[in-house]
């Protein structure tokens, strides 16, 4: 541990900060849209920009980085991910907003990408575990403490998006600065979504949607608990605590799908979180009114740590269910075609997400993630009925960001290449008789 800690903190420092401002910055720009009186439709499309921009990212940057390199390109998105920020707060519109969420989805998803890439060639066989836990700890943590920034000044201010901007170019410091030389980009082909699917039916459908819940939860929770009245200290506790709980539900519910069927774990998950949001809704009551006649918070903290203990471990589980029907040497593969599908399903997200806010209201938030979870353990019931389980050994849980690229998927030790047999070198006959005949040769003189 302390051998990975010293070959990539300068990463780890990096991505902290990187994450620091992107939690931040998410919370930021929700609160400012309903502050600035977006309707919920255009806040949801706004916010869906930073997908379009993710996915789009995802396709065209592995060229880039052949070309140009890993150092040239960080250095280019992070300082666009730096800029486009400052942006926000000068242009005050909608469309504007999504033309720079895509910009800024298209930046991460580089540094995401060179970064996993960097760590996957710092690890080797026998660290590519703790070099996963270290670096998701890390996503998470930063994330959660990002949010607490929200408190920094009014987000009605500039200042909040000049932070956001100076801890984004922090993060470039430690990593330009790294001694080590720049990995070699190797280009990760996906799986067909034909083979993904007849692989796996259940991983594909499931990733599509669960995409569209996840990009939904992380981008209007904040937009959600603004319209509820929510302060700002309390908007910053329930987004802080969406992500800690997350994070920490990862390994015990991945242990639960290594003991027992791995589908029936997700389809529990998925249904739990779909209880747990009826639940938000139903203890939220008159939280919306003002200091001293609001309901209390504390019953809808508590179920919304349970929806995010649910919830946010299912993008791990997915990728393990897809693994156990396909071979070893397939799981980078599946890995990246089901961040593909993931990726389609979370640029709709936010903007169906509004839509049913605009509908139904605030609550809409949280019928949107209960209509979808439950789509999920639907469909997932209907498979475990039309196929059976099977048992890969080489496939088990590993916790995984929602954020992680096929570079980063690689960082899996299941995914470490099976070493090739030594050829044996045979010797003729013609050769042993010459040796022989040399041996004999030497006792004669």
């Amino acid at each position: 541990m302390n051998k990975v800690l010293k070959n990539s903190w300068a990463l780890f420092l990096g991505m902290g900060f990187l994450m620091m401002a992107y939690g931040f910055q998410g919370s930021l720009l929700g609160v400012r849209a309903v502050q600035e009186d977006f309707s919920l439709t255009a806040t949801g499309f706004m916010m869906s920009g930073y997908f379009v921009g993710y996915f789009v990212g995802a396709a065209t940057i592995p060229n880039i980085i052949s070309r140009v390199g890993h150092i040239r390109v960080f250095a280019a998105f992070a300082s666009l991910a730096s800029l486009v920020i400052l942006v926000h707060s000068i242009l005050i519109n909608p469309f504007i907003w999504f033309l720079l969420r895509v910009l800024t989805g298209i930046s991460m998803v580089c540094i995401y990408t060179v970064a996993e890439s960097w760590l996957n060639d710092r690890s080797s066989n026998k660290n590519r575990g703790s070099v996963l836990s270290i670096y998701m700890v890390i996503l998470y943590g930063a994330m959660g403490i990002g949010m607490f920034l929200l408190n920094f000044s009014s987000p009605q201010n500039f200042q909040p998006f000049i932070l956001v901007s100076v801890i984004t170019s922090a993060a470039l410091i430690p990593i330009l600065l790294t001694k080590k030389k720049p990995p070699t980009f190797k280009r990760i082909k996906a799986m067909t979504l034909k083979n993904l699917y007849e692989a796996s039916p259940f991983g594909m459908v499931s990733s599509f949607f669960y995409g569209t819940i996840q990009s939904a939860l992380f981008t209007l929770l904040a937009v959600y608990a603004t319209s509820m009245n929510f302060s700002i200290l309390e908007i910053s506790i329930v987004t802080f605590l969406l992500a800690i709980s997350g994070a920490v539900s990862q390994f015990p519910v991945g242990k639960l799908s290594d003991i027992y069927d791995r589908r029936l774990v997700i389809v529990i998950s998925t249904f739990g979180a779909s209880i747990f949001a009826i639940f938000a809704i139903l203890v939220s009551r008159q939280m919306y009114l003002p200091e001293g006649l609001a309901t209390s918070k504390t019953w809808f903290y508590i179920f919304l740590i349970l929806f995010s203990f649910c919830s946010l471990p299912m993008f791990s589980l997915i990728l393990a269910h897809t693994n156990d029907y396909i071979p070893k040497e397939k799981f980078v593969a599946a890995g990246a075609g089901l961040q593909f599908v993931f990726g389609l399903g979370a640029m709709s997200g936010p903007f169906l997400c509004s839509i049913f806010m605009d509908i139904v209201g605030s609550n809409g938030f949280f019928i949107f993630l209960f209509f979808f979870h439950a789509v999920i353990g639907v469909f997932g019931i209907y498979r475990m009925k039309v196929r059976k389980t099977v048992d890969n050994p080489d496939s088990q849980f590993v916790a995984m960001p929602q954020t992680i690229t096929p570079a980063g998927i690689e960082l899996n030790p299941q995914t470490e290449p099976i070493q090739e047999p030594k050829p044996v070198i045979e010797t003729s006959s013609n050769e042993e008789n010459i040796k022989d005949y040399k041996v004999v040769d030497e006792k004669k003189y």
